[in-house]
């Protein structure tokens, strides 16, 4: 008898259950929805949240289950949050603007709107006239589908001179993280044409929606819970056939794997457009929650954290990466927000905003040395569980 895939891979429906009702849960008990035991902020703070598991288990594709340790995933990331940004800043001051112009005594003409869209923009770095990038900022399908070209065709282009050159290990991760620290370096400049070291702000605001941001923050979360579920679902169908197999394989022993006639560059560049695309999906549902994107975002040290997160999960595993990913993005969120009280030991006091990153790291360095499969493989000896499959 025939069973759907689901039902050969349960854990995969334990997932999205537990997911559905950790939205529900918060839904219900957010302000938006009325009984505000949950602050907005903290909403978004779950729903960022969300989206960093959601370019997690990119990260565990490409990293656990390819074996390509990439370390400039999150320009993906910041690229998508950029593309989305360009809608929701054009649009926000465009409305602004309008509004200002409609008082004079005659109608404005659109060339003396849109100059004015670009000097309100682009005033703020000695500019006036919108860059040519901008160009379709005013539409929200091109930008929505701008999300997972640039960041797809970004990482197509790389990975085809990277792969084609038969670059692997740790050259590979290096030059990763060479191309977002010049990816960084490029935004930081007024000339991208994306404001520069000021980044886009405001994007909290959706434009033409006059809702409060109890509210709009749950349609960022219900958005964010989505986008997980339906990436987790195709991360753990991908793995759980041939396409999973191979990659495995090319993982394990990428020479074999060649021999045995699989176009091995072919797979690598496949799984690391396909991330980058779900990694540009995560952007840009992360930044309107946070309100802002500057090039900051795109450093090579984010990328290193992301690496830190699936590894403390438990890489080879996807619910893995989503436990890391969550577990530290909620505890950088307590220590570094105040929330944790300091200790003091004689006469020096611990204060963890000062001293969360190196909690963090020897985190990482325990789990290397005591537990290299990470939370995901403490709990597979807990269930018993302890096949490597997709999960």
């Amino acid at each position: 008898m025939h069973r759907s895939f689901i039902a050969r891979n349960p854990s995969i429906l334990i997932f999205l259950s537990l997911l559905g009702l950790f939205t529900l849960g918060v839904t219900v008990l957010s302000e938006g929805f009325g009984v505000g035991v949950i602050s907005t902020s903290f909403v978004k703070t779950l729903g960022k949240t969300l989206c960093l598991c959601l370019i997690a288990v990119a990260m565990d594709l490409i990293w656990g289950y390819a074996g390509i340790l990439s370390l400039g995933h999150f320009a993906f990331f910041g690229l998508g949050g950029y593309m989305i940004g360009m809608w929701l800043m054009y649009e926000r001051t465009r409305q602004i603007v309008a509004g200002a112009l409609s008082d004079g005594a005659l109608p404005p003409t659109p060339e003396e709107v849109q100059a004015a869209i670009g000097n309100q923009i682009f005033g703020v770095v000695g500019g006036s006239d919108l860059p040519l990038i901008w160009t379709f900022a005013n539409s929200l399908t091109v930008q929505l589908a701008l999300v997972v070209l640039v960041p797809g065709l970004f990482a197509l282009v790389f990975g085809w001179l990277a792969f084609r050159a038969r670059v692997t290990g740790v050259y590979l991760s290096i030059l990763t993280q060479a191309m977002t620290l010049g990816l960084a370096l490029y935004l930081f400049q007024n000339a991208s044409g994306l404001r520069g070291n000021n980044g886009l702000s405001g994007l909290q605001n959706l434009p033409g929606v006059d809702l409060p941001q109890s509210v709009v923050s749950l349609w960022f979360f219900w958005a964010s819970a989505l986008a997980l579920g339906l990436g987790y679902l195709l991360a753990a169908w991908l793995v759980a056939g041939k396409f999973g197999s191979v990659i495995r394989g090319i993982r394990d022993n990428e020479a074999r794997v060649r021999f045995l006639g699989y176009s091995v560059e072919g797979y690598k560049l496949a799984i690391f457009t396909l991330t980058a695309c779900l990694a540009g999906i995560a952007g840009a549902l992360y930044y309107p929650q946070a309100g802002i994107i500057n090039p900051a975002e795109v450093a090579p040290i984010a990328s290193i954290y992301l690496a830190v997160w699936v590894a403390i999960g438990g890489r080879g595993r996807l619910y893995g990466a989503v436990i890391g990913t969550a577990f530290v993005s909620l505890m950088s969120s307590w220590f570094t927000g105040g929330q944790a009280p300091d200790v003091t030991l004689g006469g020096y006091t611990i204060k963890w905003v000062d001293w969360w990153l190196v909690l963090l790291g020897l985190s990482f360095v325990a789990v290397t040395l005591y537990a290299p499969r990470g939370i995901a493989g403490a709990l597979d000896r807990l269930t018993g569980n302890r096949r490597r499959k997709a999960s």
